[in-house]
């Protein structure tokens, strides 16, 4: 009996891992600064030297006078489609989660994919959509796609897989304005805090922070609870500070900073002249085999068609064979079936 209340005590005592450690966001989706940069320059070397090949495969010399996109450059479009989520979020009237979810799927995807290879609008519309099914928010394809103009609903369940594939099936998302709640429910029940209506003035203001920060990387890099003590920060460093004392995380308060120069270094909506000659540009740098109807796409096509047949007389032939043989189930389950049960 000692013993065992003894182990209870060693149990409570122990200190508790936060729910955020057991998540799939915080095993598979934080980077470090240089990391992205990494990932996004090789992605984009790697697109480029295969587009250059199949430009030149196709006619040779013909890439010598494209001038391909760039890491900056991509991640510059991406970010512009950013913004026609948060667009397209409130002619839906979706609620906060579905944008927040659909903007960090289309993050995730370009650190997988590039520009090149599939443009960000289709992307963009797809994510939004996989994001409504995925926080419980769901629309119908044809009112979703019936409202955007020159959009077909092809344009999205064509890339559904593809994008759910490149997010690795991982769509919980853990965000800030979440975490941000939270706190301004604690700010509430402290004895010193404001009025309500002064605290709600810093809660809106701390949420546009937040909402300012997904244009930047923060997400990929800081869990979402410093990114909301950040923006807590940004629009009341004094209640921020009042906070994290009566929680003894003041310590909580130096790692913040770094988010606080991300947000206001970084979120700003990209220029549209810019954005609108690296799309003229993306038009002719484009990845030949993703445009419908070219020839390096009809040949893509054939190969893989050639490939599929392939298969398919190769399975033809094994079960022609084990037709013969007498076994339906193939060689393989056969070799099993022979096997004793201590095998």
């Amino acid at each position: 009996m000692i013993q065992s209340s003894s182990t209870s005590t060693d149990i409570s005592s122990a200190p508790k891992t936060p729910l955020f450690h057991s998540s799939t966001q915080y095993r598979n989706w934080r980077f470090s600064a240089e990391q992205l940069h990494a990932t996004r320059t090789a992605l984009n070397k790697a697109a480029v030297a295969a587009i250059r090949a199949t430009f030149e495969s196709d006619s040779p010399g013909s890439s010598s006078d494209i001038h391909f996109l760039d890491a900056r450059e991509e991640h510059l479009l991406v970010k512009l489609y950013i913004t026609k989520i948060s667009q397209l979020c409130g002619h839906f009237h979706f609620p906060e989660e579905v944008e927040a979810t659909g903007i960090t799927y289309l993050k995730r995807f370009y650190l997988k994919n590039t520009v090149m290879d599939w443009h960000p609008k289709n992307v963009m519309l797809t994510a939004l959509f996989l994001a409504t099914k995925t926080t419980n928010h769901p629309i119908s394809l044809e009112s979703y796609t019936a409202n955007i103009p020159r959009t077909n609903p092809s344009d999205v369940l064509d890339l559904e897989f593809l994008v759910a594939q490149s997010l690795a099936f991982e769509f919980a998302v853990w965000h800030a304005h979440r975490a941000l709640w939270g706190m301004w429910l604690d700010l509430q029940d402290l004895p010193q805090s404001p009025p309500h209506e002064e605290l709600q003035k810093i809660y809106d203001t701390a949420l546009q922070h937040i909402r300012t920060s997904r244009l930047t990387d923060v997400e990929l890099v800081y869990p979402p609870s410093q990114i909301a003590l950040a923006c807590l920060s940004l629009a009341h460093p004094n209640i921020t500070a009042y906070w994290a004392r009566t929680k003894n995380a003041d310590v909580a308060l130096e790692a913040v900073e770094s988010i606080k120069r991300m947000i206001t270094q970084d979120g700003d909506v990209p220029s549209v002249d810019v954005v609108r000659e690296i799309d003229r540009r993306l038009k002719i740098c484009k990845n030949p085999e993703k445009v419908v109807g070219s020839k390096a796409y009809l040949a893509k096509r054939a190969r893989e068609e050639k490939e599929a047949e392939l298969k398919r007389m190769k399975k033809a032939e094994n079960v022609r064979k084990a037709a013969e043989q007498g076994n339906p189930f193939g060689e393989e389950l056969a070799e099993r079936s022979n096997l004793d049960d201590d095998d």
